[in-house]
């Protein structure tokens, strides 16, 4: 009869920490980032009245009695399933496509999170602004320019409104089409030649005018030439001028892109400090073609810059961080770090949408999104809680009942302790 009671017990202390699980959730149910807690029963060691027999003397085997003594909690789970990405519209805003976690930092020890509400630090660093942990990730090296990812994650900066020094350009490419009836230069009347106005920029990020004209010369071949009006400003080669040969299909053959030509840029000396080294220019025309219809889009694109300040920046999908300048250009500034996890669910929650790791998560193996099983990075987007209402709320209704029934148990075995009391009288 106390048995009964005791296994109430039980019953009535492990429903309440059900409900506490689900009060956690519902709570929880517009948190960014937030992972449900699930909550997993199991019971507790039966007393054996009668062992089991095997079949003897003509007679069938007997099954075990055995009473059960209650219950216990089993695990509390966390469900590390994706939430809704919601759109904020917000530049440092971001959520994650898959698996994986944002590691943060606060100096001493590394944390990880699906919340991404970040923002940007008066140090131009990216941090999440509700506790100031810095966003883990790989910066470029400040003499090479290029990013290791096979090094430790650093704090990510991002300084906007800093300058860059004009960048002279080493290469032009040059995209179009070139009308297919055109006639050649020999014709009579002669064909019309198609000019191409495009800039480059020299060591110092001045801008340098260049022109290119495009000449029919026969069936499939096309022959061009290189001028700047800029004064001060000689271009020597192609000699006389360069070939440009198509197939049958209006596809370049010549020059390849493996083997593209080029022209060399000298400076006058003036009273300026001025580039006094020529400066080569490689002219990429791969993805010129000819075909029979009106010239289109002729267009020339460089890879150097004139002097500018960084004014926004863009994440890709990659993690992957561009800069864009005043001036156009375009530059990586870093590239975002994630984390992921042998096992996800062996994570400890550590409070503020934070999660460490455990002796049952594994260690964190943090790289690149995209990567080893490791999600994609939506900008402008964060990921909102997993929590399923429904579900808490029959799991609600299942609590209440299991610990009403429980009640219940302890109400009538007081009563038959009662009766039993009774009896003496």
């Amino acid at each position: 009869m106390m048995r009964s009671m005791f296994a109430a017990i039980s019953g009535l202390k492990n429903h309440q920490t059900f409900m506490d699980v689900v009060g956690n959730n519902i709570a929880n149910v517009n948190t960014t980032g937030f992972k449900q807690s699930r909550v997993t029963f199991q019971d507790i060691l039966s007393q054996t009245v009668r062992t089991a027999s095997g079949p003897q003397g003509g007679l069938g085997g007997v099954n075990p009695e055995q009473v059960g003594l209650g219950t216990l909690i089993s695990g509390i789970d966390t469900i590390q399933t994706q939430g809704t990405l919601q759109s904020t519209g917000k530049l440092t805003d971001m959520a994650i496509q898959g698996d994986g976690y944002f590691v943060m930092s606060d100096g001493k020890q590394q944390l990880f999170t699906r919340d991404g509400s970040f923002d940007l630090g008066i140090d131009g660093t990216l941090v999440n602004p509700a506790d100031g942990l810095h966003v883990m990730g790989w910066m470029p090296d400040p003499t090479t320019g290029l990013l290791n990812t096979a090094t430790p994650p650093a704090d990510i900066k991002i300084p906007i409104g800093a300058g860059m020094i004009g960048k002279a350009s080493t290469g032009l490419t040059i995209s179009g089409n070139l009308d297919a009836n055109t006639a050649s230069s020999t014709a009579t009347p002669p064909g019309t030649p198609y000019p191409v106005s495009t800039t480059v920029y020299d060591a110092q990020g001045n801008a340098v005018p260049i022109a290119l004209t495009f000449t029919k010369a026969g069936p499939n071949q096309w022959t061009y030439t290189v001028t700047s009006t800029q004064a001060g400003v000689t271009i020597a080669g192609p000699t006389p001028s360069g070939n440009v040969v198509f197939d049958g299909a209006g596809k370049i053959t010549t020059p390849s892109s493996t083997t593209p030509d080029s022209f060399t840029i000298t400076y006058a000396t003036t009273g300026n400090t001025v580039p006094t080294t020529p400066q080569k220019i490689a002219l990429d025309l791969s993805g010129m073609t000819q075909l029979a219809s009106s010239p289109s889009s002729l267009t020339g694109n460089t890879d150097g810059a004139s002097a500018g300040t960084l004014t926004s920046f863009t994440v890709g999908a990659g993690g992957d961080i561009t800069g864009v300048y005043s001036n156009g250009y375009k530059q990586s500034l870093g590239q975002m770090a994630l984390a992921s996890f042998a096992n996800p669910d062996g994570l400890m929650k550590a409070g503020g949408n934070l999660f460490s790791s455990s002796a049952n998560s594994g260690t964190a193996q943090i790289g690149q999104p995209n990567t080893a099983g490791r999600g994609t990075i939506a900008t402008g987007f964060l990921e909102g809680s997993n929590v399923d209402l429904a579900q808490q709320f029959t799991n609600m209704i299942m609590a209440e009942r299991g610990f009403q029934a429980n009640s219940r148990v302890i109400t009538t075995s007081d009563e038959i302790l009662q009766d039993l009391v009774n009896i003496k009288h």
